[in-house]
């Protein structure tokens, strides 16, 4: 949720903390911050808000509220505590409701004589510092509204509606099969009965796909002059499917998914309608409001005993009550407990936990202390762990990388019924296709790495097919990987492999009945696991070395080789050494991959890597440092192959 601070400030008053106050105190007791961007004059600070506080914080007003719950303030002005009611009733406007479980309240505003144009240089302003497009007054104020208090709401042009008996009709239902609408972004739309419309109550034609974007019928032009205002209150798993199906992932459906309480409608409503009068003239004939099912928070009960319990705190009854306070819950108090009811916006307060995670969030988790659990024996040894994790040690200290691929292949022999992607539609069969791409994707990258092979390996479960093809059967597989050339497998790959089969054999007391096949070894580790001594302790963790991580360069590297003829006494380390005195900043990394002697004088390959993190590099560049190094190394009188 994108908010402004200075939007902030309506609510907050001159009392408004920086916006570096404000994410100190949102990020210790609310929510993450991921950034804050100074925007012209306006400063927008964006807020991660998880799906259990969207129903209130998907607003500037619920942000505020936080802010002032957090920062121990208060609201100098909090619409919602104020008493509106959607007065004069008007005879010009009905609404419908065909099903009260889809839409659970559906309210409407007659407003005549405004003049639709651009909006005024304040609102556009914000809108646009919010990533907001500004259309014309009208529709922005819809939209500012639902920013300020996180109410959709949506205006429809009066005179495109059908006028009969001198009554407009809107009505909530469900759409019909294969009916079609197109969006005011002008996209055509194919419904189905699991998808609710608003439609004109008198010729049935869908004008808005309800709770998630309007429809063209009747949309707001500079020639407008009357309008019905309508704002109603969704299903929210409905609205979610319908907003995927459709592939409209808008922000007012956004809000209805998260389950906004049918109570923040009359604020709105009445919201909009001063500010569309303030902005584009006009009058207010009347509402229209029907709400067939009042909804009210329930009362929670909660005690000062399980607070403390669950918090492992040591608060009295006075500071816990000053916290539900800060809350803006209402409360009773009764006996040794408080009954607690959340303000209707609050809709994720339901048990005695949803409190006492909010006493704990707002008094500050640093308060408190870190206890050790008491240990508890372990009962048994988990075969499949303990092995899994005594062969990762073998395979990491003979130089292997552990890799995780994907479960989910393009084809094999398990199809899933809801494929995540189109290359993700089925469940891996092995280990080595995945573990082969993975040679594939990181050889090119050995001498930037400093390597002479790329050494792989994963534990991993894999899917088949049981003996009699009715059902799906799976276990852990080990997958080893290695390859050697560049040009791709080599008979030597398999070589490495059996050696590091006899390695692992060894050390864990039974053979592996792997298959090895072009480089990548295979075996099934759960069956694995029941031929192998049962270990009746784990061996002791062995803290590694201390590693450093650091950035790596995206520019492309450079590799040189380099061959030489040096006196017979001269070390490799000796020859080392002067090319990296000479290299230049350039020299990533020096590899000695081949070595031999004759005639009392012994030859040196090495293969040198260049890169640089700010750029390119130019064979110039390159050709420079070779230049370096050749020069050093025949001033030593070493000849150059």
């Amino acid at each position: 949720m994108k908010v402004l601070h200075s939007w902030l400030k309506e609510y907050l008053g001159e009392s408004t903390p920086s916006a570096l106050d404000i994410e100190r105190a949102l990020t210790f007791h609310a929510f993450e911050i991921e950034e804050i961007v100074e925007k012209g004059q306006e400063t927008m600070i964006d807020v991660k808000i998880l799906p259990d506080r969207a129903a209130d914080c998907l607003s500037h007003l619920g942000i505020a509220r936080e802010i002032a719950t957090c920062s121990n303030l208060s609201l100098t002005h909090d619409p919602f505590r104020e008493t509106v009611s959607l007065e004069p009733k008007t005879q010009s406007v009905t609404v419908t409701i065909e099903d009260d479980t889809a839409c659970r309240r559906l309210a409407a505003a007659h407003v005549q004589g405004v003049e639709v144009g651009a909006s005024p240089l304040w609102l556009r302003e914000r809108l646009e510092a919010l990533g907001q497009r500004s259309i014309n007054n009208v529709v922005d104020a819809t939209n500012y509204v639902m920013l300020s208090l996180g109410q959709p709401l949506h205006a429809y042009d009066a005179d495109k509606l059908s006028l009969k008996d001198g009554t407009y009709a809107l009505t909530a239902r469900r759409a019909r099969s294969d009916e079609k609408i197109t969006t005011l972004a002008h996209e055509d739309c194919v419904l189905n009965a699991s998808i609710q419309v608003i439609a004109d109550g008198h010729t049935d034609v869908p004008l808005a796909i309800a709770g998630i974007k309007g429809g063209a019928h009747a949309e707001i032009t500079e020639a407008t002059t009357a309008l019905v205002l309508e704002a109603g209150n969704f299903d929210p798993q409905l609205t979610r499917k319908a907003a995927q199906f459709l592939k409209l992932p808008t922000d007012a459906a956004k809000r209805f998914e998260n389950n906004i309480s049918p109570d923040v409608i009359p604020y709105a409503l009445t919201e909009l309608v001063r500010l569309v009068i303030e902005i584009a003239g006009g009058s207010v004939r009347g509402f229209v409001d029907l709400y067939p099912h009042q909804e009210q928070n329930e009362e929670v009960r909660v005690s000062l005993v399980d607070i403390n319990a669950r918090l492992g705190l040591s608060l009295n009854t006075s500071a816990v009550s000053a916290l539900i306070d800060r809350l803006g819950f209402s409360k009773r108090e009764e006996s040794d407990a408080w009954y607690v009811r959340a303000p209707f916006e609050r809709r994720d307060i339901r048990i005695p936990a949803d409190v006492i995670e909010e006493v704990g969030r707002v008094y500050g988790y640093e308060h408190v202390t870190a206890v050790m659990p008491n240990t508890v024996a372990l009962t048994e040894i988990h075969a499949q762990y303990y092995y899994s994790e005594k062969i990762r040690h073998v395979l990491i200290a003979q130089g292997f990388s552990e890799v995780i691929t994907s479960s989910f292949r393009k084809k094999d022999t398990i199809e899933l019924q809801n494929a995540l992607a189109s290359d993700k539609g089925y469940l891996r069969s092995t280990l080595t296709t995945n573990l082969t791409e993975a040679l594939d994707r990181n050889m090119p990258n050995v001498d930037l790495l400093g390597l002479s092979r790329v050494a792989l390996f994963e534990i991993g479960t894999v899917f088949g097919k049981t003996s009699d093809n009715h059902d799906v059967s799976e276990h852990v597989s080990l997958g080893i990987a290695v390859r050697t050339k560049q040009q791709g497998y080599t008979p030597k790959d398999d070589a490495h492999l059996k050696e590091i089969e006899e390695i692992l054999e060894t050390s864990l007391g039974g053979p592996l009945n792997a298959k090895i096949e072009h480089g990548v070894l295979e075996c099934d580790l759960t069956a694995l696991v029941g031929t192998l001594p049962i270990p009746h302790s784990y061996e002791e963790y062995v803290t590694p070395a201390q590693v450093v991580f650091k950035p790596y360069s995206t520019y492309p590297f450079v590799s040189r080789d380099i061959a030489l003829w040096v006196p017979e006494d001269i070390t490799d380390t000796h020859v080392r050494t002067l090319i990296e005195d000479n290299a230049g900043p350039l020299l990533l990394s020096i590899r000695l991959f081949d070595t031999f002697s004759k005639d009392g004088r012994t030859s040196y390959a090495f293969r040198l890597i260049f890169q640089s993190s700010e750029r390119t590099l130019t064979d110039a560049e390159v050709g420079e440092s070779m230049q370096h190094i050749s020069a050093a190394l025949m001033g030593k009188h070493f000849e150059i192959r």
